[in-house]
């Protein structure tokens, strides 16, 4: 044999040699590979499932709050409507002219009566007015619009309320404009006693 022959063939040798390796480590690595597949199958059925779960629950979550509050934007605008019954009851009380006239009792009676119905109405559908009287301020439910010195009531007190809030179920739907006491400055006390 020639010096070439016998390195084609010492060649064709290793070439085996390597091709059974590779053979042999392939079929481990398929099983590998297979188990390994189940594996990351089962994973991805499992995370799968889990975000359907998750979805699920988020959908009833959302259902359920379209059904409790898909009436805010309208329960919030219909408060406008009892604002402005207060607002014209009040103004007829107080005008001269209108104070002479023999039917204003009656008058006042029937916005009265139309002002209890639209609270009723409002009850029904879990809106209620948040109560302020002999309350502390709490910024969750009021909003302060101005502060009034006052040395008898307690600082942080509500004494004054410009405008009614009110809550949908428990969700806050207006918050209760309020007037808050505080304590009088020491220096404008000296400056009243001058």
């Amino acid at each position: 044999m020639t010096e070439n022959s016998k390195k084609n063939d010492t060649l064709n040798k290793k070439e085996d040699e390597t091709i059974k390796e590779v053979n042999t480590s392939d079929n481990d690595n398929k099983e590998k590979t297979i188990e390994e597949k189940f594996q990351e199958t089962e994973e991805k059925l499992l995370r799968s499932l889990a975000e359907i779960e998750n979805q699920r629950r988020r959908f009833e979550k959302e259902i359920k709050d379209a059904f409790e509050f898909g009436s805010f934007n309208f329960a919030k605008e219909s408060l406008a409507i009892l604002d402005n019954l207060e607002r014209a009851k009040s103004a007829i009380k107080n005008d001269d002219n209108l104070k002479i006239n023999k039917d204003l009792d009656k008058f006042l009676e029937n916005i009265t009566i139309i002002e209890k119905d639209l609270v009723t109405i409002f009850e029904k559908n879990r809106i209620r007015k948040i109560e302020t009287t002999g309350k502390k301020f709490d910024p969750n439910f009021h909003q302060a619009m101005s502060e009034i010195e006052d040395d008898k009531a307690e600082p942080g007190a509500i004494l004054q309320v410009i405008q009614a809030g009110y809550m949908l179920g428990e969700r806050l739907l207006r918050p209760a404009l309020v007037g808050v006491a505080k304590k009088r400055e020491k220096n404008n006390e000296k400056k009243e006693e001058k």
